[in-house]
């Protein structure tokens, strides 16, 4: 698996967004405010706010969060308009190219569909790369995607789809998905058996848009359906759901989500994992107690998930925040992490994300992932996690804290400005690590914790 600052993330934002009437008049869909008032959709008729955050700020937000640095942006409809905003990329701190669709005598677009516009960009695409939407905005976690991806090319696979579990909620289901597998993508002849939805998020070998020709018109879903026959396209179900401004009711649904997520501080209860919520494991292969290497072995400690619950009931957000190494020094597969902290979010619901480190400065020699043997930022006790939490979602810091067993989680905590809270026993050689300096909580167990947090003792 390469560095997530390696992957090439190409965002299609060509479209006109007929849909959108007026409001797109002067205006690309990717650059349509987000603000608390807005031409055509306030019920109380005021006037539209005179600035806003352009859409796909929101999901660039997230991409750059997850570590990715490399754009392309293939444009069309008032493509000058996009590319005047956003320029070169410097201002998000990451590097953006630019494909403008092919166009006719008179300068106007083609429209080619997804796939006609995608290969129109092929001298410009890497061997593989991530693909996204400018008109959705997608929260998932983009490092299992480019992992499982990876893992399905080794296995023959050409591209990746994420899926969400449907049930008719957002448009058509079209996938079949069943027993772990992607079993059939049909976005124009739909059955009943279909129960998820294509998320939006793709990876791709560029292998797969050869056989088509500069000027073609097709649509990716074509690729895609055959690809699902031939059994070459992994399927990832994700859990949370997209947002999309399609529709100016769609817009309208963002502009409120986009208010309460990103606009209105909320403290944070930022914990680590292993020794907080599940039970250190005894390691076979080392003879040492360790971090579960499988999901079956993860196990939470009692009283964990009624804890996480109070919490939630009290209004933090819930974030876990874990340095997890075992890959990179060849105890486990990093898809095994992935799973690990899946079922974790399934016996905990309450949690509303979770951010790993999968990295170790010395590794080991039998690791299969010699990229993730390097220095990094986000490894505890040094702040990444907390910073790209934070560029996630608008966090009460002054409210918020830091709960942890070990030394390196009130580090943490500390050098990110947090109160800090130390879960089992301070001894003498901890508080020489914290320089003697005590953490604001000490309590046996997170129960104990919530209690004096929530005043309850």
């Amino acid at each position: 698996m390469p560095l997530m600052e390696d992957i090439q993330v190409v965002v299609m934002m060509g479209g006109v967004g007929s849909r959108l009437g007026s409001l797109v008049a002067d205006c690309p869909k990717p650059l349509l405010p987000v603000g608390k008032y807005l031409p055509g959709l306030s019920d109380t008729g005021e006037k539209a706010a005179p600035e806003g955050v352009p859409f796909f700020e929101y999901e660039l937000r997230l991409l750059t969060a997850a570590g990715f640095r490399r754009f392309l942006f293939c444009t069309g409809y008032l493509s000058g308009e996009i590319e005047d905003y956003f320029g070169d990329g410097s201002r998000y701190g990451v590097d953006i190219k630019y494909q403008t669709d092919s166009a006719d005598d008179n300068g106007r677009p083609l429209l080619l569909g997804t796939g006609g516009a995608l290969r129109h960009a092929y001298p410009k695409l890497d061997e593989d790369f991530l693909l996204v939407y400018a008109d959705s905005f997608m929260d998932i976690d983009y490092r299992e995607a480019v992992c499982r991806y990876y893992e399905a090319k080794e296995n023959g696979a050409l591209s990746l789809m994420t899926l969400l579990h449907n049930g008719g909620r957002f448009d058509k289901s079209n996938v079949i998905y069943r027993d772990g597998s992607l079993k059939l993508y049909d976005k124009e002849n739909t059955v009943p058996e279909m129960d998820h939805i294509d998320y939006g998020v793709s990876l791709f070998s560029r292998s797969v848009l050869e056989e088509y020709k500069d000027g073609e018109k097709f649509d990716l879903s074509v690729i895609q359906h055959e690809l699902s026959l031939e059994g070459k396209l992994y399927g990832l179900v994700v859990s949370r759901r997209f947002y999309e401004i399609g529709r100016p009711e769609s817009y309208k649904e963002f502009i409120s989500y986009a208010a309460e997520r990103f606009e209105k501080p909320k403290k944070a209860a930022f914990l680590d994992r292993d020794g907080v919520l599940n039970e250190i494991v005894y390691n076979d292969d080392t003879e040492l107690l360790d971090s579960p290497m499988k999901p079956e072995e993860l196990k939470l400690l009692p009283g964990a998930a009624k804890a996480v619950k109070r919490l939630k009931e009290a209004g933090y957000y819930i974030f876990i925040i874990t340095n997890q190494p075992a890959a990179a020094k060849g105890k486990t597969g990093l898809t095994d992490l992935f799973d690990i902290n899946k079922k974790l979010k399934s016996l905990i619901p309450e949690i509303d994300d979770v951010f790993m480190c999968i990295h170790h400065p010395v590794g080991a020699a039998r690791s299969r992932e010699k990229n993730l043997i390097c220095e990094c930022g986000c490894r505890k006790p040094k702040t990444g996690l907390i910073d790209e939490a934070r560029a996630k979602y608008s966090v009460d810091m002054e409210g918020s804290f830091m709960a942890g067993d070990s030394h390196t989680d009130v580090a943490c905590g500390r050098a990110a400005g947090l109160a800090t809270v130390f879960i089992g026993d301070c001894k003498c050689d901890v508080c020489a690590k914290l320089d003697y300096n005590r953490p604001d909580i000490i309590a046996p167990d997170l129960a104990g914790a919530v209690d004096k947090l929530l005043g309850e003792v």
